[in-house]
């Protein structure tokens, strides 16, 4: 959506602000971090957009009647996958943000050596004060780490190892004008 379009939509919008929700599961937090850099456009979103959601935000318990989740991160503890199912129940467009999202990419590296000696390459053959594998304050892990579309439909994605501010702002317009954004040239994989 051109700054054009987004300012007629603003002066003909006569309904209720979409509500976007974003949420990082098992990943870095880079995808955010874009999300971030689409510095002053942050502003003309405001205005289309409610943010319900986020790590960015203090709200607490994910809503009801989501319209856009931007969702980054692999699934990687079975706290993940609830929050997963969560959201997918409460949000009319769930999309996978990032290539950890897409693939599991970064967090899919423990795959090959599974749970048990992943937990014991952490926290036991490491010099620490206290060598304990903990059981109270870390979510179980899943036995692999997933891409998100390996449990819940996802409508969108947006690959990227971040995706760039640019095709963010761009996807996130697309979904604000009710287009599924056309990301071919936009963005690849990695980069």
């Amino acid at each position: 959506m051109t700054s054009e379009e987004m300012s007629e939509k603003k002066a003909t919008h006569k309904q209720e602000k979409l509500r976007l929700a974003t949420i990082w599961l098992d990943g870095c937090s880079g995808c955010h971090m874009s999300f971030l850099d689409i510095d002053e456009r942050l502003i003309e979103l405001s205005e289309l957009v409610e943010m319900v959601f986020s790590p960015l935000v203090d709200v607490k318990v994910f809503p009801e009647d989501v319209d856009i989740t931007l969702v980054e991160g692999a699934l990687g503890t079975e706290e993940d996958l609830h929050k997963l199912k969560k959201i997918r129940a409460r949000t009319k467009t769930l999309v996978a943000f990032g290539d950890c999202a897409i693939t599991a990419n970064i967090p899919s590296m423990r795959n090959p050596f599974g749970v048990e000696e992943t937990l014991k390459a952490v926290y036991l053959d490491k010099e620490a004060l206290n060598l304990q594998i903990p059981v109270e304050s870390v979510p179980p892990l899943l036995p692999r780490a997933l891409p998100l579309h390996n449990c819940v439909k996802v409508d969108v994605f947006i690959p990227g190892c971040p995706p760039s501010a640019d095709t963010i702002f761009f996807a996130l317009s697309e979904l604000i004008a009710g287009r599924t954004p056309n990301l071919m040239d936009k963005t690849r994989f990695g980069a």
